[in-house]
């Protein structure tokens, strides 16, 4: 069974991703190292746009595809 994509809540429609998440290190959260080619997202109608590279989905706050916040 495969993880569920890493999820982010954004309220722009026009999102990058590079891949790098945070880590954890001793004086708090550092950026990654390792990660993929900076890439350009735009969020449609659906409310959602998905990375080609690393799966990430990024969701539009207070969209359609913004479940936590669904009245």
């Amino acid at each position: 069974m495969s993880n569920a994509p890493e999820t982010t809540l954004t309220t722009s429609t026009r999102v990058c991703c590079d891949g790098a998440g945070d880590i954890r290190s001793t004086g708090g959260f550092k950026a990654a190292a390792l990660g993929h080619p900076r890439v350009w997202l735009e969020i449609d109608e659906k409310g959602y746009a998905e990375c080609g590279y690393c799966d990430r989905r990024f969701v539009l706050k207070g969209g359609p595809a913004d479940l936590e916040n669904a009245a």
